[in-house]
């Protein structure tokens, strides 16, 4: 990456501190990960399937459903296989982009969220020209512009850091290429980087945090404004899945990566970067099926639909035999 820098790989220690409990955690977050799969796929296969739910607020669920897939696909998968493997090793260039794709899909992740409260805001503003306003095109360029600005913001953050010479310990203690255990081993890493890389981080999830509070205060003013108790509770109700999905999101993200940084807190950070990477793509669909009734639907349907299947192959199956 950079000119200086004197390191070809690096070696992730991760969960190496605890030898006796490497097979555990493998089933562990092995079954964590196929379940965040089959959630995930679940959501957005109702989606695709189900005709009541092609409006503009399950097409941003879908997509963030699909985000967060691909950001568990980019840490998980090699988490499993340095679990059981010797060798922990990773090079250089496979660092920068599993650091890329997963910071790029994190951000991203941070716009649709974004994209999503403005959903909601317009639904309830302008309830009769929701769908004028939300347009497929619409909604589809507000998902390419998540992606786009997410992977440009994480472009930046690892133009910054493997351009650093890496030429003293190259062990990261840390399951996957994280920002502040790979900065620490710069030799030449200054106040200057961490401040950059903090700003970029600041204004993702500063930003759509930001974002996402305007909108709810505009939803406020106007639900504040409708006569009856159970309009507004009506109003509010569909807002609260994604209320509580932001809330888990950005308490985890801001722990790990908006608080002062220094080594000792590095195990620390490991630990709640566990707990950000598994339970939040794990947490959001089921919040947003036991919240809503119409989602709960269709993913009986999907769920019928696979048991019918699998008999069906079965039968075939023991037919045959």
């Amino acid at each position: 990456m950079g000119n200086h820098t004197a390191m070809s790989t690096f070696l992730l220690w991760g969960f190496s501190s605890f030898p006796d409990l490497q097979t555990l955690l493998f089933v562990m977050i092995l079954f964590s990960h196929a379940t965040i799969l089959a959630a995930n796929a679940s959501v957005m296969v109702a989606i695709k399937c189900t005709h009541n739910l092609h409006t503009p607020l399950y097409f941003l669920l879908g997509g963030l459903s699909f985000s967060e897939t691909c950001t568990t696909m980019a840490i998980i998968p090699r988490l499993l296989v340095d679990l059981l493997s010797e060798s922990k090793t990773i090079s250089l260039s496979e660092c920068a982009t599993q650091m890329l794709f997963f910071f790029g899909l994190s951000c991203s992740n941070c716009f649709i969220m974004s994209a999503m409260s403005y959903d909601r805001y317009t639904a309830i503003r302008n309830p009769l020209h929701y769908a004028t306003l939300m347009t497929p095109k619409v909604c589809f360029q507000l998902m390419t512009a998540s992606w786009v600005v997410g992977f440009l913001v994480s472009l930046c953050i690892v133009v910054i850091i493997f351009n650093l010479s890496f030429c003293d310990s190259n062990v990261i203690q840390h399951f996957f290429c994280d920002i502040s255990p790979v900065m620490c081993l710069a030799c030449d890493y200054t106040l200057y980087h961490e401040t950059a890389v903090f700003v970029f981080s600041a204004f993702v999830l500063g930003g759509s945090f930001i974002l996402i509070m305007i909108s709810y205060v505009f939803i406020g003013s106007v639900v504040m404004k409708v006569p009856s108790a159970k309009g507004r509770c009506k109003a509010f109700s569909t807002c609260s899945s994604h209320l509580t999905v932001v809330c888990i999101h950005y308490a985890f993200a801001g722990f790990v990566y908006l608080r002062p940084k220094d080594r000792d807190s590095l195990r620390e950070d490991m630990l709640m970067a566990v707990a950000y990477t598994i339970l939040t793509p794990l947490l959001n669909p089921i919040v947003y099926s036991l919240r809503n009734k119409e989602m709960q639907v269709a993913l009986r349907k999907v769920l019928d639909t696979a048991n019918r299947f699998i008999l069906q192959m079965a039968n075939e199956r023991t037919l045959n035999c």
